[in-house]
């Protein structure tokens, strides 16, 4: 276990926490919630591991301003990704290739953890994927809603840490199975 939450604390943010850890999904809903109770009119999500530079969200929220899009999406393919291996660039083109064929959604990255949402766009998402597929689930949710989304490239970047902490290749059969037994028991 590493030490964000006690040096996130130190910093005066206010850190949100499940008694039992219940996966991303769950914690990225907890904080949307959270963060709509406290009035946000932007929420922003990236992911914990360090890859994401906190600077784009300036860039995604200058894209939302100037185009009225409802949801601001990073794509590390239309910016960059140092350090992204061959294997991990393949998964991430058949995620991009299975998200297309079956939600008709023309992003570039299927799975960027970083995503900038307004306020009235934040208020309809629900995550009922606790796990990894939430995020399938999310680009779901964007396009049945008729939300406007606005692609931003973003860095993100590969790191030993970031991939230690990271997915391993294989949690993508694991999303495919989680997103067929929510289609099966909704």
């Amino acid at each position: 276990m590493d030490r964000t939450s006690e040096q996130a604390r130190a910093v005066g943010a206010v850190v949100l926490r499940h008694v039992i850890n219940l996966g991303q999904g769950a914690a990225i809903q907890t904080g949307i919630e959270y963060a709509l109770r406290a009035g946000a009119e932007f929420i922003a999500t990236f992911d914990a591991d360090g890859q994401h530079d906190p600077a784009d969200l300036l860039v995604m929220l200058e894209e939302l301003e100037q185009s009225g899009a409802d949801v601001a999406l990073g794509s590390r393919f239309l910016g960059s990704a140092p350090g992204l291996t061959l294997g991990r660039r393949l998964v991430l083109c058949l995620a991009l290739l299975h998200q297309r064929l079956t939600l008709g959604v023309p992003l570039t990255d299927a799975h960027n953890g970083l995503r900038l949402f307004r306020r009235t766009a934040a208020e309809k998402i629900r995550i009922s994927q606790n796990r990894m597929a939430h995020s399938s689930e999310m680009t779901a949710q964007i396009a049945a809603l008729g939300l406007r989304v606005a692609e931003v490239p973003c860095v993100v970047r590969y790191t030993a840490y970031s991939k230690q902490k990271g997915q391993r290749l294989s949690g993508a059969f694991q999303i495919l199975l989680d997103l067929a037994m929510r289609r099966l028991h909704p």
